[in-house]
């Protein structure tokens, strides 16, 4: 498994080797002692998650606050999706910049975010299907939503002049700057 360091330092890409021929492909899709040796420590996975989106569906900016905040691990099983994970680290030098990358079934990449990051991801295919292993439980108390527009951060999203389609929470997320209060 190849190891992609992103421009965001702890922004991982693991990229594993596929074996295939005709009857189809092989490849290692978690293997703890290189995630562990790659990220630098040792976290435990307490839930998986699996999603499905239309095409234009926007799901973001999400993330969950301490003491609950959440590392994921994710990768795109059926379709293609822009995901973007932004830096909400208050000491990090790479606070409220952001990370674009296509993940797909076809790539096969996948991409860890440690807590401290916000994540989101655009549907660009017909459909998509995401699975993402989190290190805390989901907890709505603790979750929170940056807008997926915020100018300040500026994600270029590649809506190709459509408008996304969007969930009613994703619709009202809070600018960044709101997001620094809650953090502080």
């Amino acid at each position: 498994m190849k190891v992609i360091p992103t421009k965001i330092p702890d922004l991982l890409i693991f990229e594993p080797k596929v074996f295939g021929d005709e009857r189809g492909f092989f490849f290692e899709s978690f293997n703890q002692k290189i995630f562990f040796q790659a990220i630098g420590q040792k976290v435990e996975f307490v839930q998986d998650n699996h999603s499905k989106s239309a095409r234009n569906v926007l799901r973001g900016l999400h993330y969950q606050v301490p003491p609950k905040a959440q590392g994921k691990l994710l990768r795109v099983v059926q379709g293609e999706v822009f995901d973007v994970s932004v830096d909400l680290r208050k000491n990090s030098k790479t606070f409220g910049q952001w990370n674009g990358l296509i993940l797909s079934a076809e790539n096969k990449k996948q991409l860890w975010i440690p807590p401290g990051f916000a994540h989101g991801f655009l549907t660009l295919s017909d459909g998509a299907e995401f699975l993402y292993k989190t290190t805390d439980y989901y907890s709505p108390e603790h979750e929170r939503c940056i807008a997926w527009n915020d100018p300040e951060i500026g994600i270029v999203w590649p809506l190709c002049g459509e408008k996304p389609v969007l969930s009613g929470k994703d619709n009202i997320g809070m600018n960044l700057k709101a997001a620094e209060r809650i953090l502080e």
